[in-house]
Order: structure tokens, then sequence, then C-alpha cells
């Protein structure tokens, strides 16, 4: 299906032979071809070779990223790509099942427990040493699809409200940029104050501080007012809040109450976050992550500009309709209005040319994949295989969830494949890579 969308977006009359290796479709069947030949491989090979060579694959492909970051090829303001005659290759695809392997051998062996701060550590490492070395070579959205090993932590007994506080500090950035600072920080005071009275039961003392804290707000407001000190309105807030830090901590060692310390800790590193964000936003972030943020959240529109990609996007699938256009007769793809047609937005094509029927039988098959795959990784008798399992689910959920949502204008514009779909040779090796190992894996397992 992938090859067939492939065809009809790059279609043109003087190449109509599917099979052209002058085209795109062309290099795709190449490509495919070599990648039933790597999945046999990888079948080929006991499992075992696998869980013993997980770290050499792991440190091999992060030597490759170093190379990259010096010696690479720059295609679309990103060092990310190696040259080998005319086949470009892209170490940072690869990454990601290597990755995998070496997460799952450290979280296999034995004697380990998630749970501890060096576990924690460790495994952020692992994570983290492929996500830095693709930054450095300005491919963010690559590095951004390594945040999906979260889910293997949680399947392997992270805490709920790690996940949880990790899914909040995503949604105070998304407030901040959008929403007034004082709001925000009122926010996090009635929020505190909330966890504080469902956490303890204690109404009446929650009610209490309630009342002082804005109690305190209102009588400084009305002092500066009155005699016209300008104050400012996070002294308003913060003052009072100031103010009752000493009567929390007494509170807290007569009730002998953790919790309350835990709370002012989760208030203070949600406060001092929240100032942050505009820092991040305008200092960190590239101009055109900048851009797509702000039109997806709707401070600022250009749909001629950093906005055409997701406009155009949007026009061609809702175009499509119930059933399409039909196989080769969609416009807005066929005259090239939707940039990277084949690749990002190859979902595009499934839009228009299948309109919502076509697009509703795609992502069932996804789905009917990431199922499957969940079902087998929670089959597996052994730790490797199943932790391993879940990074593949992970991975390929993070990128068919993102690219979907990035081609309606839910998710800002990153740059990531659809797995089996779009054009390009390294991500559909890599992806068959990825998915072969763990059928090898299940393959050999004990019942």
């Amino acid at each position: 299906m992938g090859w067939l969308n492939i065809y009809a977006a790059v279609f043109s009359e003087e190449h109509t032979s599917i099979f052209d290796t002058s085209q795109q479709y062309g290099m795709q069947l190449i490509w495919i071809i070599a990648t039933l030949l790597i999945a046999i491989v990888i079948l080929t090979i006991d499992s075992r070779f696998y869980v013993v060579f997980a770290n050499f694959f792991y440190f091999i492909v992060l030597g490759v990223l170093v190379f990259v970051i010096f010696f690479g090829v720059e295609v679309n303001a990103s060092k990310s790509w190696i040259q080998l005659g005319g086949l470009r290759i892209q170490p940072a695809e690869f990454a990601k099942f290597a990755t995998s392997l070496a997460l799952a051998k450290y979280m296999s062996s034995y004697g380990f427990k998630l749970g501890s701060l060096k576990s924690y550590i460790k495994t952020s490492l692992i994570v983290l040493a492929p996500v830095v070395l693709i930054l450095l070579q300005n491919d963010a959205g690559s590095a951004m699809v390594f945040t999906a090993f979260v889910w293997v932590f949680y399947s392997e007994g992270m805490p709920h409200w790690v996940l949880a506080f990790i899914g909040f500090m995503i949604t105070l950035f998304l407030l901040v940029l959008i929403l007034n600072k004082y709001i925000i920080l009122l926010g996090l005071v009635l929020l505190t104050l909330i966890l504080f009275a469902l956490i303890s039961k204690d109404y009446k003392n929650a009610v209490r501080f309630s009342i002082g804290l804005f109690g305190l707000t209102a009588v400084l407001y009305g002092v500066s007012e009155f005699f016209d000190l300008s104050i400012s309105p996070y002294y308003l807030i913060l003052i009072p809040i100031a103010i009752s830090i000493p009567a929390v901590i007494i509170y807290t060692y007569l009730n002998k109450a953790r919790h309350v310390l835990v709370l002012l800790l989760f208030f203070i590193t949600a406060s001092t976050f929240s100032f942050s964000v505009n820092y991040i936003f305008n200092n960190v972030l590239a101009i055109h992550h900048r851009d797509r943020i702000n039109d997806l959240l709707g401070i600022e529109t250009d749909p001629l500009g950093w906005g055409y990609n997701v406009n155009q996007s949007k026009i061609a699938i809702g175009s499509g309709g119930l059933t399409g256009k039909g196989f080769l007769k969609g416009t807005q793809t066929k005259y090239n209005f939707v940039p990277e047609q084949s690749t990002d937005f190859i979902f595009c094509t499934v839009g228009e040319e299948w309109g919502f029927v076509g697009s509703v039988v795609v992502i069932g098959l996804f789905l009917a994949l990431l199922l499957r795959l969940i079902v087998l990784a929670e089959r597996q008798k052994e730790a490797f295989a199943r932790i391993y399992g879940y990074g593949v689910v992970s991975i390929l959920f993070f990128h068919i969830t993102v690219n979907l949502a990035m081609t309606i204008g839910l998710f800002p514009v990153i740059g990531i494949p659809l797995p089996f779909f779009s054009y390009g040779g390294s991500s559909l090796w890599s992806f068959t890579i990825l998915l072969f190992i763990f059928l090898k894996l299940d393959s050999s397992r004990l019942d």
C-alpha cells in the first residue's frame, strides 16, 4: 500500500511505469526487495545472537552517529546523512532498534529492578546518548522519537504518578504559551491545594490554607492600590506563599505529613518550569519549531509560510470526502501542492485518493499491528524479549500517531516518516530490522 501511494504521490505522465528506477517509486521497490532479504537474514540467525550482541550494535550505532556529526551530508538543514555513492543512509533511523536492544539488555540483567535512582539514571543515559548525538545533527524530529521509551519504563513498573507528571509538564508548557502567567500561577496554587485536600483528607485545613493565601493576596492588592505601590501581580501571589511556608512546615512536623513537602516540591518545580518556558521557547527551540507550535496553538497563522504544509495537507485530506477521488486522481498531490508528499505527508495521498474509507482501513491496519505486537510482548517468558517488544510497540506507536496527527494539524510538523509507508530506504530498513528481530525472539519463545 505504501508503494502504491508513493507512486500516486509523485506520479508523472513522462514516467508511467511503476518499475521505473529513475523515480522514487522504482527505487522504493528496490528497497522493498532488499527489505525482504533483510527480514530473511534476521529470521535465520539464532535469537540469542541479538541478546549477546545488543550492546555491540548500540555502541556501533553511537559511533556512526558521531561520524555523521563531522562527515555527514546536510539535507534540509539537518546534517544526519551518510552518502554512499548514489545512496544516502540516515543512521538516526537505525539508532531506534539499537537503543531498544541495549535497553532490553540492561533492564533484563540479573538483579535489575526499575525503581532505584541508579536504575533510572542508567536507563535514561542509554536513551539520552543517541538523543544528544542526533540533536547535534540538527534533527529534532528523530530525537523526539526516543521519548517513546517512557512507555517501556511504564510497562516495566514505573509508577503511575511519573507518567502523569510528565503529561502534566507537557500540558503546562503549552498552557504557559497560551494563557497569562498570573493565571497559570494561581492555577498551580489551586491545584496544589486540591491535591492536598484529596491526599490528606484534611478538608478543614485545606480550606483554611486557601482562605489564608487568597485573603493575604486580597489584602496586599488593597494596600498596593490604596498607596499606589504598583506591586507586580507575581509578588501579590508569591508573597502570601512565602509567608505561608513556615505554617506548612509546622503542619508537616505536627502531623508527620511528608506528602505536604512533596506537594510543596511539586509546586516549586511546576512554578519554576512555568517561568522558564518562554526562555526555552524563544532561545532553545529553532525558529521553525516556534512557528509550527504557534500555528498549532492558533497564536499566529501563516498559511502561505510556515503553515503552508499543514494547510495544504488538510485541504488534500478533506477533499477526498467519503470514498476519495480515485487512484491517481488526486489533484492536490498530483500538482505538488503538498510538499514532502511522498515522505512525511504520504497520508495526504491516502486521504485524497481513498477518502475516509481508505483512511480508516490504513489506520485500522496499523492499529491491528500494534495490538498484535502488544499481545506478543505480553506472552514473552524472557524479560529481554518482553522489554524489546514494548520498545518496538512504543516506537511504532509514536511514529504512527505523530505522523498522522501532524498531517491533520493536531501536532507540530517534526518530519518523521509513517512506518512501512513513507518513501525512504533508511526508514523502511530500520523498521524492518526493529520488527523482525522481535518476531525472531518470539519464534524462539518457550511455551
